[in-house]
């Protein structure tokens, strides 16, 4: 898949500590992952609960689910690419982290086994524990920490998925792809610069920034006026010059934001 080799590429360039780091961070989040996953289907009791309450959700709330997961995924892919934002948070409560993680491998039994669901919903647990048992045994036995396109891979590939997955089904009240504000601790976080030099101007307002006066600087390093930049920031989280994206507290502009992040650093490479 020419998505995974892109990205993989990108992340094999990291200096060897950034990527061991990185290799050992995502080797033990899928140990957890996999461990809660196997309590879920191994407990009668737990999968009856978890069932039930990703019954009782609606789709929007499902797939906000999906997509905090997917969030918190590229956090952990690109945090070596730029300064860690102020974070929108992606901790999830067990009992969502349960439910993200049955929901997913629902889908893929959907897509690639679907035999699995064809069944009474009695039967489910079992169906799905040996498909996930099944699932375990192709999942290579790199020891946590090692760096090894063998943990690697697999998880870009999954991330590639629920990008898809996410993309196909939206999150109802979350705008994904529109204009969304820029999070207020990415906005207090900006830093007041001092106008050294004359003759710049203000792109918003069209207006000389006069010399010595504290104007707002972006990460992109183009400067506004503190009163023309706030308003703007208020309604979009986009540098009015370049389009640079500052983190947002929308889930899906957030996910949007850390994918070109990631699609450009590999094309940067």
């Amino acid at each position: 898949m020419e998505e995974t080799g892109t990205i993989l590429a990108a992340l094999s360039a990291l200096p060897p500590s950034h990527l061991s780091d990185l290799t050992y961070s995502i080797a033990s989040i899928v140990h957890h992952h996999n461990l809660r996953l196997a309590s879920v289907l191994s407990s009668q009791s737990l999968f009856s609960l978890t069932l039930h309450y990703i019954h009782s959700l609606s789709l929007p709330q499902k797939s906000l689910l999906i997509a905090r997961h997917l969030l918190s995924s590229l956090h952990t892919l690109t945090r070596h690419f730029e300064p860690p934002p102020p974070p929108l948070s992606t901790v999830m409560r067990q009992r969502d982290l349960d439910a993200v993680l049955l929901l997913l491998l629902f889908c893929d039994a959907h897509q690639h086994h679907p035999q699995v669901l064809e069944v009474p919903v009695r039967y489910w647990r079992r169906n799905l524990r040996t498909l996930f048992a099944d699932k375990l045994l192709g999942i290579s036995s790199t020891p946590i920490g090692e760096c090894s396109a063998a943990i690697l891979i697999p998880y870009i590939e999954m991330v590639i998925r629920w990008w898809r997955l996410v993309g196909s089904i939206g999150c109802g009240g979350e705008k994904g792809g529109g204009e969304v504000a820029a999070s207020r601790a990415a906005v207090v976080a900006l830093p007041r610069v001092e106008v050294r030099a004359g003759g710049r101007e203000c792109v918003i307002c069209k207006e000389e920034m006069r010399v010595g006066r504290d104007v707002c600087e972006l990460p992109c390093q183009h400067v506004f006026h503190w009163n023309c930049i706030l308003p703007w920031l208020s309604k979009r989280n986009t540098c009015p010059c370049c389009r640079f994206r500052l983190p947002s507290d929308d889930v899906l502009g957030e996910i949007q934001r850390l994918w070109e992040v990631l699609v450009k650093t590999c094309g940067a490479e």
